[in-house]
């Protein structure tokens, strides 16, 4: 059976809307001479998308995305914006938020409720390691190489602008081992603690990787995303606005 990714899907469904929508305009419109009103069509595209993310059960941010995705398009048209801008735009955006358009892993910044939270979890031991796992600006590390100077902390992360952003955070923490690349690549083997704040899509997947590498006592634990069809450890409330949950599993 064709697996589609998941991108793709979502262009899928776009271009359908787009054709049905059409495929019933342009007739109709042409019969009578008339030029095609662009801007009821990006209407009606919009609510088809969204029928069709409803039909296909995609997620609630999805089915917003489809409905407004086509009027927005053509709203901002009118506005005769140069398309250098959007070149511009689209090279910034994925400077920061590389992640989101590789690996469906938006770039969510961990908060000094959390970073305390993990400080908890971390043993007493001296010389402890601990990996996080598309680390952002370093939002964890950096309260925790403070608070645990006899720990070894290493950050990862693939998006360009944010990695530059970390590391110049991050000057001075000899504790610290900031490094550019693909989690997928790190071996976490010699991992204490390993810690991620990514998004539903990799979690299965991530899993298997720590289960392959972590050693026996070890600790994975997942901000806000669980790990599916596996029952955590510990579920710890962190206590702060967003109502953040710490998913733990022991190896």
């Amino acid at each position: 059976m064709l697996s589609i990714s998941p991108p793709l899907r979502q262009l899928a469904i776009q271009f359908a809307a787009l054709i049905a929508v059409l495929s019933l305009a342009w007739p109709y419109y042409g019969i009578r001479g008339e030029i095609l009103p662009w801007s009821g069509i990006s209407v009606a595209t919009g609510i088809a998308a969204l029928l069709l993310a409803t039909m296909t059960r995609q997620r609630w941010w999805w089915r917003l995305i489809h409905a407004l995705f086509a009027p927005l398009a053509w709203s901002v048209a009118q506005l005769n914006i140069d398309p250098g801008w959007f070149l511009f735009a689209a090279i910034f955006l994925l400077l920061i938020y590389r992640g989101a358009l590789t690996g469906q892993i938006p770039l969510y910044l961990s908060n000094q409720q959390t970073a305390r939270a993990l400080e908890n979890l971390l043993p007493e031991t001296t010389g402890v390691r601990f990996i996080d796992l598309g680390a952002g600006l370093g939002s964890v590390l950096r309260p925790l190489s403070a608070a645990r100077p006899d720990a070894l902390f290493t950050g990862i992360e693939n998006a360009p602008l944010t990695w530059l952003g970390g590391k110049l955070l991050l000057l001075g923490k000899s504790n610290c081992d900031w490094r550019w690349g693909s989690f997928w690549q790190a071996d976490l083997s010699r991992q204490d603690v390993v810690y991620a704040f990514l998004s539903p899509a990799p979690m299965a997947e991530l899993w298997r990787k720590v289960e392959a590498e972590m050693q026996p006592g070890s600790l994975f634990v997942s901000n806000s995303f669980p790990v599916p069809e596996i029952e955590a450890s510990e579920v710890l409330e962190v206590g702060d606005e967003r109502q953040t949950l710490l998913y733990c599993y022991r190896r």
